[in-house]
């Protein structure tokens, strides 16, 4: 039996684990103005951040049709799957895994199976890497997805943002908007557990860095974690240099956050995604 994980591009895997594991990624695309952009594709993450502030319009973001989906399922059966889990980012936050799901039932050639991660950015990450570790060995679907629904359970993401002005432009996350009012200054702290996004006011981004390391250290002991920023790789590597004695978990990555997520909460966001020990 060969089952085949595929899942989106606001995964934030990186590419050397997708290409050993061989997960495909489908693209989310990326609007400015009359300008179209497949994420990771015809735009990389350098280019956006760098290219963010001169943009004349607002990004915004889309989800490939559920045949761009078809044809990839497809495609992956042509190849010798026999089955396919399709694992995407929280549909409290995008109508990707809807998709998804209806491409799965349009398919024949193979049967598909799609899965909410409830999650974004690694924390949708860590369950793909986990589901394709798990294919690689043998394990079938009925496992995978007991072992995926245990880590959804165990998997929190939170990240500090610089600004609100992205969420604003956006229209995405209005709850944020509306928790927060029209304190402009503050330094919004988004959380995101089983498909539920919170958020909690702070005011200064010292006071922001210092409630992350709080909620690190409320989610330990900790099996696995990622640092996430988005354009701010210098404030990454200090956060990392503090927390690094507090933690016994090697191999921590560092990842900027894929375009499709930045182009609605910005630059200058620093966070986490941790997997807590069972």
């Amino acid at each position: 039996m060969a089952i085949r994980i595929v899942t989106d591009s606001t995964c934030d895997l990186p590419y050397e684990l997708i290409e050993k594991y061989r997960i495909t990624v489908i693209p989310m695309y990326i609007h400015v103005g009359e300008l179209t952009f497949q994420d990771a594709v015809e735009i990389s993450r350098q280019e956006f951040y760098e290219r963010l502030p001169e943009f004349k319009h607002t990004p915004t973001t889309a989800a490939p049709g559920p045949e761009t989906f078809r044809h990839v399922y497809e495609q992956l059966a042509d190849e010798g799957a026999t089955e396919i889990l399709s694992i995407h980012i929280s549909v409290k936050l995008s109508a990707v895994c809807n998709i998804a799901a209806q491409a799965a039932e349009e398919t024949k050639a193979v049967k598909v199976t799609t899965f909410d991660s409830h999650q974004l950015s690694l924390g949708t990450g860590f369950q793909v890497l986990a589901a394709a570790q798990a294919a690689e060995a043998g394990r079938s679907m009925s496992e995978i997805l007991s072992m995926l629904e245990d880590l959804v359970s165990r998997i929190h993401v939170f990240a500090a943002l610089d600004t609100l002005e992205f969420l604003r432009r956006s229209g995405r996350m209005n709850f944020v908007i509306s928790f927060l009012g029209t304190l402009l200054q503050v330094k919004p702290l988004m959380k995101m557990y089983k498909g539920d996004p919170t958020a909690e006011r702070i005011r200064t981004r010292e006071r922001a860095v210092k409630r992350l390391i709080e909620l690190l250290q409320e989610s330990g002991p900790i099996e696995k974690v990622a640092l996430l920023h988005s354009n701010a790789a210098d404030r990454a590597q200090t956060l990392l240099q503090t927390i690094n004695p507090m933690l016994s978990v090697k191999d921590i990555l560092v990842e900027e956050i894929n375009p499709t997520l930045g182009a609605h909460v910005g630059p200058g966001v620093i966070g986490f995604a941790v997997i807590s020990k069972k």
